[in-house]
């Protein structure tokens, strides 16, 4: 009997991160075939990280990038249900809440293969959120369900799910093991940028619900330009043609650039004094590498960061925005409540035990 065939799913800058930790162990037990959807599409946002992760090419580039939610995941749901009929799987691989991760678990599902969810299990119980609804559709048509903490196995069976879950730690904390000191050795953006270490702030701002919203955005830059401090602040091409839509001012002591690599990311991470976010995997690396983070959101999956006492959220709030960034500092001790680094053995051994049930 030959190898078991995985289709991965990839879409996103967050799945390639997963992905490096994920494939490069998969390759060794499974006949991984990668395929990326092209919901990030230029060389910065996808073609970069692949590059530098060293993650295997993806055998099927389909090349559906832009849209309404609506048209994106059906234009996915249509070639990737087209690949499952040239690959024939085993299983079907799916990261995260993305419209490709959607669309990649209803394929599936509906041509019975079963669907693996990694991230299985995290909510923000705010449904308007799309990344909400994609992961909660996404876990209900699974059967392999790999959460990341023991709250997110609480929250999969307070729906009823009780089959399939596993808990197997955050892939990417096995990542960020990896890759912080492969960046401290390839990264130079701190040189680049001639930034100082712990004289920084790090800022990303992505989420739709900040972005597409006038006054959040203009809420969030004013509490960023009430600071004396350095911010750096890698913009998302979508959030910069809404500063610009909104004729949104941006502080002189911010320093705006394009944006960057993982490895680059991980690098300034590493340096900054706090990280203000509203990225959900940024929140992590940062309680990871034991920064301080500020969310840009009303609520967040990750409780558990907020619950160590080393991420804060503070929404939209200019004036909360600006305390945090003056005054929070955790003295806490970080909990390893994503695990210890191995949780893609894990996955691995779960896969080959489903198979053989």
């Amino acid at each position: 009997m030959g190898k078991l065939k995985i289709v991965t799913i990839l879409g996103a800058r967050p799945q390639f991160i997963k992905a490096a930790a994920v494939s490069s162990l998969f390759k060794e037990n499974f006949d991984e075939i990668l395929v990326h959807t092209g919901q990030h599409y230029d060389s910065n946002m996808s073609d970069v990280f692949f590059q530098e992760l060293e993650i295997p090419k993806p055998k099927y580039q389909l090349n559906i990038g832009s849209g309404s939610h609506g048209a994106m995941t059906g234009a996915m749901l249509i070639a990737i249900e087209k690949v499952l009929i040239e690959e024939k799987p085993d299983f079907v691989l799916v990261y995260g809440d993305t419209n490709s991760t959607l669309a990649g678990a209803l394929a599936a599902s509906k041509m019975l293969i079963p669907v693996i969810h990694v991230e299985a299990g995290l909510r923000s119980f705010n449904k308007t959120m799309p990344e909400e609804q994609n992961r909660i559709l996404t876990d209900h048509v699974s059967e392999l369900l790999f959460a990341p903490t023991q709250t997110a196995i609480q929250n999969l069976q307070n729906e009823g799910i009780k089959k399939g879950l596993h808990l197997v730690g955050d892939v990417m904390y096995d990542g960020i093991l990896h890759f912080t000191e492969i960046a401290k050795k390839k990264s130079t953006i701190i040189q680049d940028l001639n930034l100082l270490e712990k004289q920084f702030i790090l800022c990303t701002i992505h989420r739709a619900e900040n972005t597409n919203d006038m006054n959040r955005l203009q809420s969030i830059f004013n509490g960023l330009n009430a600071v004396n401090e350095k911010i750096v602040l890698p913009l998302h091409p979508r959030t910069l043609k809404y500063v610009q839509e909104y004729g949104i001012s941006i502080g002189e002591h911010i320093l705006i650039i394009e944006p960057i690599g993982y490895l680059d990311m991980v690098r300034l991470e590493s340096a900054a004094k706090k990280i203000v976010t509203d990225s959900g995997g940024v929140q992590k690396e940062a309680f990871f590498l034991k920064i301080p983070c500020i969310t840009l959101r009303d609520e967040t999956e990750w409780v558990e960061t907020v619950q160590d006492g080393w991420n804060i959220l503070v929404g939209a709030n200019e004036k909360h925005i600006q305390e945090a960034i003056l005054t929070f500092n955790p003295t806490t001790i970080p909990t390893n409540s994503f695990g210890d680094g191995n949780s893609v053995h894990r996955m691995i051994e779960w896969i080959k035990q489903y198979q053989l049930s």
